[in-house]
């Protein structure tokens, strides 16, 4: 934890100056530092920014890209917005949780893989899509996501 301290701090010093409006760069160096954003992050921005813990805490939860928990070394992102429910997102949520055994916003046990299930992630057309760590999986099958899960769990072995 001592060391998460000096690492917030570090943070904080890179933003001597900032201001208000400047509060979501400072949430993303948070995010991109530790891959999540905790309490105690929250609460020193707040302090940093003369800003009070609900406020910065409010702005966070209004973006998707902020996470308020660890996510894995594989961070699995699913759509279901309309195009990708209809075309079969259900089914795919599925098998992933099953794959998995972890829900929505959960993080498997090894810290592996994290799921996040999203309204829309903006590539209607291709539906159904999966992104992993980026990486957009369009017009996947039930059997394509186990064997693309399958293969990232290859690949951390290795």
């Amino acid at each position: 934890m001592a060391d998460d301290t000096a690492r917030i701090e570090e943070i904080l010093q890179r933003f001597p100056q900032i201001k208000r409006n400047a509060l979501i760069p400072l949430l993303q160096a948070f995010q991109d530092e530790f891959g999540y954003i905790s309490e105690e992050a929250i609460s020193r921005i707040g302090a940093h920014l003369s800003l009070p813990t609900s406020k910065v805490y409010g702005l966070a939860t209004f973006y998707n890209q902020f996470s308020f928990s660890p996510r894995g070394f594989y961070h699995v992102v699913l759509c279901n917005g309309t195009a990708c429910h209809m075309g079969g997102a259900g089914e795919l949520l599925n098998e992933i949780t099953k794959l998995l055994d972890i829900e929505d916003g959960e993080t498997t046990r090894d810290g592996l893989f994290s799921l996040e299930v999203q309204s829309c992630i903006g590539a209607c057309g291709q539906s159904p899509v999966m992104a992993v760590n980026g990486a957009y999986y369009s017009g996947i099958t039930v059997k394509e996501v186990r064997e693309i899960i399958n293969q990232y769990r290859e690949d951390a072995e290795r």
